[in-house]
C-alpha cells in the first residue's frame, strides 16, 4: 500500500502525469536506450519500439497502477501484475535491470515536467515505482523457482525435428532439446521465448504458444510471418520462415504465461482469431488426451478457411470431445464453405450472441485486440462475469488497466 504521505500527492499530480506520460515513456527508451544500446539489440522488440506500442503499454501500466494505489488502495492488481511477471520471465529479466529502468524513467520525468517535480513529488513517484517494481521482482522469482531456473537462466538450445507448412503466411516448428531428451512440461496455454540471431548480429526475441499438448517428448510452436502493409515486415518471424530448418538450434526459454486451462469440470469457451487458435490448439488437445467430458464451445475466426491455421486438426481435437462444438467464422467465403466439410462455417464476423452459451462459464480469448474487444463486449452484455474472461495479447498489452 502506499503511505499514507505519499497518497495526496500521488492524487494531485496523476493528471498531469498521466496527461505526459507517452512523452515520459518516449524520452525514457530514447535515453535508456543510448546508454544501453543492447538492450534494444538483445532484449527489447524493436517493432514494438518502432511503432510505439511498447511505450503506450508502459504508461497504460504505470497510470494503472498508480489510479488504482489512490483510488482502490485496498485493491490488488494480481491479474496485471502476473500478466506482466510472466512476459518479463520469458525474456530473463532480472532485478538488476529495474534499478537501469528507475534511473532512466525519473530522469524522462525530471526532464519533462521540470520545476513540477518537487522533492516531495520525486518520492512519492519513487515509492508508486518501487512497490511495482518489487511487487514483479518477488513475482518473476517465483516464476523462476517453479520453472526449476532460480537464477532466472531459462534460455536451452532446442533442435528443430520438424517443419510444417500449414498456410502461405503460417509455419509450425515441432522442437526437442538438443541433447535429445524429452521436452519439459508445461501447462497447455502457455507460451515460450525464442531468441534468433539476425543478420546484423542482434538477438532478438519473441514469444509463441505452445500449440500441441504438453506430455509430448516434443514442443511445437506456430509462426505466422508478420507482415502489416506498409510497415516494416517482423524481424523474428521472417527469418524463421526463410531460414529456419529441420535440424537448425534454436535458443528458447522456458514455458511461461497465464492463460492456462482451469481445473474442474465447468464449461469453457475458447475464443480466437488467426494465429489466435495457437494456445487453444494445446488446451483442445489436452482436454482430448485426458478424455475430458466438459463441455466446450469452440469459435474461431478468420480471413478465409486457407488462411486457418490447424484447421483440420482443430475439427479432429473438437470432434474428439463428447461435448464440443465448432463454430467458425470467414470474411471471405472464397470457395463455397458450406460444401468443404465446414458446414458450420458462417461468413462474416463472429457474432456471440448467435450461440447458446451455458452458465457458469469460463472464456478464453486469443486474437487481434478488435476482436477480443468485441467477444468481451458481447459476453459481458450477455451476462458473463468479467473475471470470468481471460485473454492472451501477443505483443505489447495494450488493454491493461483499460479494461
Amino acid at each position: 500500500m502506499l503511505s499514507e504521505r505519499s497518497i495526496p500527492v500521488i492524487r494531485a499530480t496523476l493528471p498531469a502525469v498521466g496527461a505526459a506520460l507517452d512523452e515520459i515513456t518516449g524520452r525514457f527508451y530514447a535515453g535508456m536506450f543510448d546508454a544501453h544500446p543492447e538492450l534494444l539489440r538483445d532484449l527489447f522488440n524493436r517493432g514494438n519500439q518502432a511503432n510505439g506500442e511498447q511505450r503506450q503499454a508502459l504508461a497504460g501500466s504505470i497510470a494503472a497502477f498508480a489510479s488504482m494505489l489512490v483510488e482502490r488502495p485496498d485493491a490488488r492488481p494480481d491479474a496485471m501484475f502476473s500478466r506482466i511477471a510472466n512476459k518479463h520471465a520469458a525474456l530473463g529479466i532480472t532485478p538488476d535491470q529495474y534499478k537501469i529502468v528507475h534511473d532512466h524513467l525519473f530522469a524522462a520525468i525530471a526532464e519533462v515536467l521540470g520545476d513540477a517535480v518537487t522533492p516531495q513529488v520525486a518520492a512519492a513517484w519513487e515509492e508508486v515505482y518501487w512497490l511495482m517494481a518489487n511487487t514483479l521482482i518477488a513475482a518473476e522469482a517465483a516464476l523462476y523457482r517453479q520453472a526449476g531456473f532460480p537464477d532466472g537462466r531459462t534460455w536451452q538450445r532446442m533442435e528443430i525435428i520438424e517443419r510444417h507448412e500449414e498456410t502461405p503466411d503460417v509455419v509450425s516448428f515441432s522442437l526437442r532439446p538438443a541433447d535429445g531428451s524429452p521436452a519439459g512440461a508445461f501447462r497447455p496455454g502457455q507460451y515460450i521465448s525464442v531468441q534468433t540471431e539476425l543478420p546484423d548480429s542482434a538477438h532478438q526475441i519473441r514469444q509463441y504458444s505452445l500449440s500441441s499438448a504438453p506430455g509430448r517428448p516434443h514442443w511445437r510452436i506456430t509462426v505466422k510471418r508478420v507482415s502489416d502493409g506498409g510497415a516494416p515486415d517482423g524481424e523474428v518471424s521472417t527469418w524463421l520462415h526463410r531460414h529456419a530448418a529441420v535440424g537448425d538450434l534454436l535458443t528458447v526459454s522456458a514455458p511461461f504465461g497465464d492463460l492456462v486451462l482451469p481445473d474442474g469440470d465447468g464449461p469453457l469457451l475458447l475464443a480466437s482469431a488467426g494465429i489466435g487458435v495457437t494456445p487453444m490448439l494445446a488446451m483442445l488437445a489436452h482436454l482430448a488426451t485426458t478424455a475430458s467430458t466438459r463441455r466446450v464451445t469452440v469459435v474461431h475466426a478468420d480471413r478465409s478457411r486457407t488462411d486457418h491455421p490447424h484447421r483440420d486438426e482443430q475439427r479432429s481435437l473438437v470432434d474428439a470431445l463428447p461435448d464440443a462444438t465448432l463454430h467458425l467464422w470467414y470474411e471471405d467465403a472464397g470457395i463455397d464453405i458450406l460444401g468443404d466439410g465446414d458446414g458450420s462455417a458462417s461468413i462474416g464476423r463472429v457474432d456471440i450472441g448467435a450461440l447458446a452459451l451455458p452458465d457458469g462459464l469460463t472464456a478464453y480469448l486469443c486474437g487481434p485486440m478488435p476482436f477480443m474487444r468485441a467477444v468481451r463486449g458481447d459476453l459481458l452484455r450477455r451476462g458473463l462475469p468479467a473475471a470470468a474472461i481471460h485473454y492472451e495479447v501477443f505483443g505489447p498489452d495494450l488493454w491493461l488497466g483499460q479494461q
